[in-house]
């Protein structure tokens, strides 16, 4: 494991949209896409300083690359990391604010 420092801000690339992250919203949780070398910590201090909201958890999910084929040529589609956060009983986020 590295020891790389990541400004906690720039842990975040974006909120992560699927039908998985939606239903996720109405138990309070929200799906983001973060930098492979994130971790816990620094998602949660990077989502309470960007939302200004309170985390309650936060669990992280490594997605693997994935093989794609396009005509005769055989690449691979990179893999990523997304946190799912869990907010505090009243907070929410809204992404067409924020």
């Amino acid at each position: 494991m590295s020891n790389l420092v990541i400004a906690p801000v720039s842990a975040i690339l974006h909120p992560y949209v699927s039908e998985k992250a939606t239903r996720l919203e109405g138990m309070n949780q929200y799906m983001f896409k973060v930098t492979r070398f994130a971790n816990k910590p620094e998602v949660k201090k990077a989502i309470q300083n960007r939302y200004k909201v309170t985390v309650v958890s936060v669990n992280m999910i490594n997605m693997p690359s994935k093989k794609r084929t396009v005509g005769r040529h055989v690449g691979t589609k990179s893999g990523f990391r997304k946190a799912i956060v869990t907010l505090a009983e009243g907070d929410s986020i809204n992404f067409a604010k924020a």
